[in-house]
């Protein structure tokens, strides 16, 4: 009996950090506690405000006053609104171009990044920039450079004289405003793209390549038959993220057009805003957020499984 308590006392003889320490080595306690900062942020700044906005979109939640239950109401009324037809149409036409281009564009710029360049880290961190740079800052720097009297982008044109003076007024008419938001986009959301894809092209031996070259396999073969297949689990997981990032752009479309003009650059994030806190409709406005949520739900779930079975 007294062989089964010894380790016991032992243990209550410690002097307290020494029993604090032992605690700490322990997986189960240590787990947990180095976890549980980011869950507590996940639990307070994602779930929370995401049950938040469940709870009004399925409710005739307004501002000043009480709310009621009333089911996909929101969801169905919303198709009466040509506003909102006119939103779900943009963020389709805005996403589907804006990550065309950047998948494009990223591609190319990583696989120039990779080559053997003067000042490559100098070079590789100005490309971060557009990304690093606070969003509002850089946006209004595309603003002045769009503005009607003294657009910098109309200027370069018609000295170029590919425009006739005075140039087109970029965030006062329909196309040429989605056309501007979706090139601000792409600026700002390239090197994401540029740098992950580079990242991958980083991985891939360089063995593989001297053996197509031995076959004799050109660039653009060996591009498309060694490069471009080994890039699909990270071509994945970026059009993934970026796909999310563009449906729910905000500052962009907020500060270059508010969603103008007559509502043709409107996205889902700045048309809820606008219901939401701008009308004090709460209940359509957090419908609207949640609207495309189910399908990006699918496009998550169906672009991890494809990741998965590239990775097996």
């Amino acid at each position: 009996m007294a062989i089964s308590t010894f380790p016991v006392t032992a243990h209550a003889r410690l002097p307290w950090r020494a029993r604090v320490r032992e605690m700490l080595d322990r997986e189960r306690i240590l787990g947990p506690l180095f976890t549980s900062p980011a869950m507590i942020l996940i639990v307070l700044l994602v779930a929370y405000p995401f049950c938040m906005a469940l709870y009004f979109s399925l409710s005739n939640a307004f501002i000043g006053r009480p709310s009621h239950f009333v089911g996909l109401r929101n969801f169905i009324n919303l198709w009466d609104s040509d506003a909102f037809q006119q939103t779900f149409q943009n963020a389709f036409v805005f996403t589907g171009f804006a990550i065309a281009f950047k998948i494009v564009l990223g591609i190319s710029l990583a696989l120039l990044l990779n080559q053997q360049l003067w000042f490559k880290r100098m070079i590789r961190g100005m490309v971060l920039l557009p990304w690093v740079i606070p969003t509002a800052l850089s946006v209004l720097g595309w603003q002045w450079m769009f503005n009607s009297s003294y657009s910098v982008v109309n200027w370069t044109g018609i000295a170029l004289g590919i425009m006739d003076p005075p140039g087109p007024n970029w965030l006062g008419q329909k196309y040429y405003a989605m056309t501007a938001v979706v090139a601000v986009n792409v600026w700002r959301g390239l090197p994401f793209f540029a740098i992950t894809i580079l990242a991958g092209l980083v991985s891939i031996p360089k063995e593989l390549y001297e053996a197509a070259e031995a076959d004799g396999a050109g660039p653009w073969a060996r591009f498309w038959y060694v490069t471009l297949p080994l890039l699909k689990g990270v071509l994945a997981i970026v059009v993934l993220f970026s796909t999310i990032f563009t449906f729910s752009d905000f500052n962009i479309v907020y500060q270059l057009t508010h969603g103008g003009p007559i509502n043709s650059t409107h996205l889902f994030a700045t048309l809820s805003r606008q219901i939401g806190l701008e009308s004090g409709r709460l209940g359509e406005g957090a419908a609207i957020s949640l609207y495309l949520f189910p399908v990006l739900m699918f496009v998550v779930y169906a672009q991890l499984k494809y990741v998965r079975k590239q990775a097996y």
